[in-house]
């Protein structure tokens, strides 16, 4: 697996938060925008581009493609190497199991969901706790045009060091993942819908003629 697959992995991770019930605020002080954003939310949608930077600042790999969240925990996103083009990988969860399809190996892959992400924010959330129980979560202030809400990991197991989450005028419109060795995943989303219809077909997923699975799924 590529680091930029890792890294693309990880972005999802804390994205996937979204997809997930809603969190409670345990009083006014604790309110942020993310909080905010999170309440009554039970389907989303974007379009997304994606850039990947090593502890150094150098550029790593990029990508786009298209996300779709249906609440709680199902999830479909599809990445190709540039805006327009077909699409090359494909990661669908219907909430039990976590699909991936390489589009060019014509091979997929099924694993738990709570086995691929252990130590992830969606594995620490499915349980039903509120988000301060496994994060720390705090206002970033205002920069570049947006405003930040920063989300940080209590357990040191988990591979990723902080999560920014970043509102324009309200709306989630970047999201900055870095790793625990410094990588940084940029994702910046475009045509963001809230609560849009979704075809139920579009979280589930079904192998295609002549693709291999590696794995056993978990039933339903």
């Amino acid at each position: 697996m590529t680091d930029f697959v890792r890294a693309l992995r990880r972005a999802l991770a804390v994205l996937v938060m979204l997809a997930l019930p809603a969190l409670s605020v345990r009083a006014a002080g604790d309110g942020t925008l993310l909080d905010t954003y999170l309440k009554d939310l039970s389907t989303w949608s974007a379009d997304f581009t994606q850039v990947t930077e090593d502890e150094r600042g150098a550029r790593v790999g990029t990508g786009a493609g298209r996300l779709v969240i249906v609440r709680p925990g199902r999830f479909r996103w599809e990445s190709s190497v540039r805006r327009g083009e077909p699409p090359v990988q494909l990661m669908a969860a219907d909430g039990k199991n976590l699909w991936s399809l390489d589009y060019d190996l014509e091979q997929a892959t099924v694993k738990p969901q709570e086995e691929v992400l252990p130590q992830s924010p969606a594995m620490l959330l499915a349980g039903g706790s509120d988000l301060r129980s496994g994060f720390t979560v705090e206002a970033g202030g205002r920069r570049d045009g947006h405003d930040w809400v920063v989300v940080r990991p209590k357990q040191a197991e988990s591979d990723f060091r902080e999560a920014r989450f970043g509102f324009r005028s309200g709306v989630l419109a970047l999201l900055v993942v870095v790793d625990k060795l410094g990588q940084r995943s940029t994702l910046t989303f475009s045509n963001v819908r809230r609560n849009p219809a979704v075809d139920p077909a579009l979280v589930s997923f079904t192998l295609p003629q002549g693709v291999d699975l590696i794995g056993t799924p978990v039933p339903p």
